[in-house]
C-alpha cells in the first residue's frame, strides 16, 4: 500500500490517499472552501480515470467532512463512511454539530454509512482499520494504516503542540482521555493529526500523547475548565493554544 498526505488548506483537516493494490480509499475531505482544489489534488495521486472506492470520515465536523458531498459529486460511486453517531448529522447538514456554522457556512448533506470499530477496509495488498476515538466527537474515528503502524486521527489530536478544544457540541473531555490513552497502547510508529506533518518515531509519539494526556489530567482534575490564562479561542477553531508554548518538531516544509 502506499499513503499520501495532502496538507490541509486553510482550515482544512489532512486528507489521506491510501493507495492498494486492488483499490483506494481517502481519509478525511476537508472544508466545502477548497472542495474543487482537492479533488485535483487528489486526482493528481491517484492519476486520470481512478476513483477512490470509499471516504473514511474521522468525525462530522467541517474541516473534516464539508467536503464530502462533493466528493461523491465527483465520484458518484464513492462511499462516504462515518461512526455512527455522525450519520444523521451529515445526512441532514445538520451545521450546528458539524460545526459549520463557525465558519458562515452551509453544511452540505451527505448520505454516509456508519464504520465501527475494528472494522477493515480491505485494499488487496492490506487494509485500513477504524478505531473508535470518541471525545471531541461522539462519533470519532483514527484510521491504522500499514499493518497497524501508521494512525490517522482526526480533531482527536490536533497538531503535536495543539490540544483538542472540548466545549464541542457533544464533546467529552473523559472520553477523550481516554482516546488518547487507546492511541497509546497502540505504540505506533506514525501519527497524523488534523493539522500538519506526521509525527514520527514511536518514542516521540510517546512523548507527544503524554503531553497531551497530562493536560486533559490537569483540565479534568479542574472540573473541565480552559487552563488559566490561555487565550479564548477563535470561533471556528477545534484546538486550545498553550499560554507558554508546547514543542513542535514538525514542520510543514519537512513533510509536505
Amino acid at each position: 500500500m502506499r499513503m499520501t498526505r495532502l496538507p490541509g488548506i486553510h482550515h482544512d483537516a489532512n486528507c489521506v490517499v491510501v493507495m492498494g493494490e486492488a483499490s483506494s480509499l481517502l481519509i478525511d475531505a476537508g472544508t466545502s472552501w477548497y472542495q474543487q482544489l482537492q479533488v485535483e489534488r487528489i486526482i493528481g495521486v491517484l492519476g486520470e480515470g481512478q476513483a477512490p472506492e470509499h471516504l473514511l470520515l474521522t468525525s462530522r465536523r467541517f474541516p473534516f467532512a464539508g467536503g464530502a458531498a462533493h466528493f461523491v459529486e465527483t465520484w458518484p460511486d464513492l462511499s462516504p463512511m462515518v461512526g455512527e453517531d455522525g450519520v444523521a448529522a451529515l445526512e441532514t447538514g445538520d451545521f450546528f454539530s458539524t460545526w459549520a456554522n463557525r465558519y458562515d457556512s452551509d453544511m452540505p448533506s451527505v448520505v454516509a454509512t456508519p464504520v465501527h470499530d475494528g472494522e477493515v477496509i480491505a485494499l488487496g495488498d492490506g487494509g485500513v482499520q477504524a478505531v473508535a476515538l470518541p471525545g471531541h466527537a461522539p462519533e470519532a474515528m483514527g484510521f491504522l494504516v500499514d499493518d497497524r503502524s501508521i494512525a490517522v486521527v482526526g480533531g482527536v489530536l490536533p497538531r503535536a503542540d495543539l490540544p483538542a478544544r472540548l466545549d464541542l457540541p457533544g464533546a467529552s473531555p473523559v472520553a477523550h482521555r481516554d482516546s488518547l490513552l487507546r492511541l497509546q497502547s497502540l505504540q505506533l510508529q506514525s501519527l497524523v493529526p488534523m493539522r500538519g506533518p506526521a509525527i514520527r518515531g514511536m518514542k516521540h509519539v510517546e512523548e507527544v500523547l503524554q503531553r497531551h494526556l497530562d493536560h486533559f489530567d490537569a483540565v479534568l482534575a479542574d472540573d473541565g475548565r480552559r487552563p488559566k490564562g490561555w487565550p479564548r479561542p477563535a470561533p471556528s477553531a477545534l484546538w486550545l493554544t498553550p499560554l507558554s508554548p508546547w514543542p513542535l518538531d514538525e514542520r510543514e516544509a519537512d513533510d509536505a
